[in-house]
């Protein structure tokens, strides 16, 4: 099993959600952000994709159709994505391949955004700079996954990587690592068992020393999600109960 070889603490995937990360940036190569998250994704499962020209049509829809999860990433270029990502959907998600009364090959699969941002996120918003979220900038997305019967997962933001401490990148690695390969998204419990299983494994393969460290932090969140199920028992049986 791969190990990412980084500064910061690394989680690895054991599951079988299989993801396709399509990466739209056209200065890919001098992109520092996208250099982490490259190194970040190194996952079993998960497939690095750059988008390059020419398009070789057949070869992406084979991509796409074996994956599970597809992950667009991209750096937000006046309020959209670079010209680059817009001509290979344009190109590879053709009607016979993708309509849902044709091809329908994506019915069912999920759709995620991976947008990096060169303005602070907080300006993102109503009466901020920048007036409008990125949710709805993402609409247009949105409305894609709406009309291939895709599952619309919520968008991932990277805010201003450059300026992010070593704290705050150590904690967007594994928010990263946990996007592209935790199922479900957005359920504290899914988030819960999914930090127990990479921590499991770290455990195995961590030097004495960091041992006794992880196995608090393990214990510490095997007792918070014991709580959290008996929370959850107790109030569907109250449930059951006003239901009678």
């Amino acid at each position: 099993m791969k190990i990412i070889e980084s500064k910061y603490v690394n989680f690895r995937e054991v599951g079988t959600i299989k993801t396709l990360v399509v990466v739209g940036h056209p200065q890919l190569a001098d992109s520092g952000t996208q250099q982490f998250l490259k190194v970040a994704a190194e996952l079993p499962l998960v497939t690095w994709h750059p988008v390059s020209e020419p398009v070789a049509i057949e070869q992406e829809q084979q991509l796409l159709q074996q994956a599970d999860r597809i992950i667009l990433q991209f750096p937000l270029y006046w309020y959209s994505a670079p010209a680059l990502l817009k001509n290979w959907l344009d190109q590879v998600l053709t009607r016979q391949f993708a309509y849902p009364a044709a091809g329908g090959n994506l019915v069912g699969k999920s759709l995620g955004i991976v947008v990096t941002l060169g303005s602070p996120a907080r300006q993102f918003k109503a009466g901020g700079d920048e007036q409008f979220t990125i949710s709805e900038l993402m609409a247009p997305f949105q409305a894609l996954a709406n009309k291939l019967k895709m599952n619309y997962l919520p968008t991932f933001v990277v805010d201003q990587f450059g300026y992010q401490s070593e704290t705050e990148k150590a904690k967007l690695l594994i928010d990263y690592q946990r996007y592209l390969t935790q199922a479900p998204l957005g359920h504290f419990k899914a988030k819960s068992d999914w930090l127990i299983e990479q921590l499991r494994l770290q455990l195995a393969v961590a030097p004495a020393e960091q041992q006794q460290q992880l196995n608090l932090i393990l214990t510490q969140l095997q007792s918070n999600q014991d709580e959290l199920d008996d929370l959850q028992a107790n109030l569907k049986l109250v449930q059951d109960m006003e239901d009678d």
